[in-house]
């Protein structure tokens, strides 16, 4: 038996795992951000009063920070809020 090449191919298979989990963890995130932008474009109503609206974004960031935790800044909404909009133009 060449133990090597089992070793090396164990690597070689768990280095492929990941990289296909990598992928749909980060289409999923990809996907929610979407969607987050979408929602809170449409919570401002719509993306002309979108611009003006960080006001509604501020209140949503120190919500969801208090009831989840990090990641939620009001930098981190207005990033997804942008990807929507980039993505529709």
């Amino acid at each position: 038996m060449d133990y090597y090449n089992k070793i090396k191919s164990e690597f070689i298979s768990n280095e492929i795992y990941k990289s296909v989990k990598d992928y749909y963890k980060n289409r999923n995130d990809l996907k929610t951000y979407y969607n987050v932008g979408k929602l809170l474009i449409e919570a401002q109503g719509g993306e002309e009063r979108a611009k003006y609206g960080d006001g509604l974004i501020k209140k949503f960031s120190e919500r969801l920070t208090k009831e989840l935790g990090k990641g939620f800044s009001t930098r981190t909404l207005k990033l997804m809020r942008k990807y929507y909009i980039l993505q529709n133009f």
